[in-house]
């Protein structure tokens, strides 16, 4: 029941687009899946970060209001310069070449960095674990049992993610979506900056 408790709240805030959706979404239709999945990875490896902290029973780490505010003004200014290229990016075809910024760049280290940065300077993410280990989980869980939990959620952020690139990224739905690249891009673009904003005055 417990394990069906927190499996059930961890999916619901899956289901709620945020910063990593719209980063998978402009990704996805720019650039070859694998680098996608590449961003995929990123966020998935932030996760796991803060699930181990709270499967480690470390919520004292939300009490430190130095290390939150400092995550939140990151990410904030984080949020706001991917948001803030996006929107500058020029108007360019789906297949297009030549130089990019380091949003559009073709390079599987810099898409999962990407998305590591994501994940990590978003301190609603090291909340929200923590506060669900903390309000769900049995103080007498064993750190085993709290470890598969840990393992299950990371792993579905993981699949959901890869998931919402393939269906993204579909050759079909980019043919369709390609003439429309351009206002998808610039929301995207107006979406993470409002997150930045909306983390900045939290």
């Amino acid at each position: 029941m417990e394990f069906l408790l927190i499996a059930t709240a961890h999916f619901l805030a899956l289901l709620s687009p945020g910063p990593d959706f719209f980063l998978i979404l402009q990704t996805a239709l720019r650039l070859p899946l694998r680098y996608a999945f590449a961003v995929c990875a990123g966020i998935a490896c932030a996760n796991a970060v803060y699930l181990l902290l709270a499967v480690l029973g470390l919520e004292t780490v939300r009490q430190w209001p130095s290390l939150m505010l400092g995550l939140r003004t990151l990410g904030a200014a984080y949020l706001l310069y991917v948001g803030i290229l996006l929107l500058r990016a020029p108007m360019r075809p789906l297949e297009a070449s030549g130089p990019t910024s380091f949003v559009h760049a073709a390079s599987l280290r810099q898409q999962f960095t990407l998305g590591l940065m994501s994940g990590m300077l978003n301190p609603k993410n090291a909340i929200f674990y923590l506060s669900l280990f903390t309000a769900m989980v049995a103080p007498q869980t064993s750190l085993a049992v709290r470890g598969l939990y840990g393992l299950w959620m990371a792993g579905l952020v993981l699949f959901w993610d890869m998931g919402l690139a393939m269906v993204v990224g579909n050759a079909r739905i980019k043919n369709r979506l390609g003439v429309w690249i351009f206002r998808i891009e610039k929301f995207a673009g107006a979406m993470l900056a409002l997150f930045g904003v909306f983390l900045a005055v939290d």
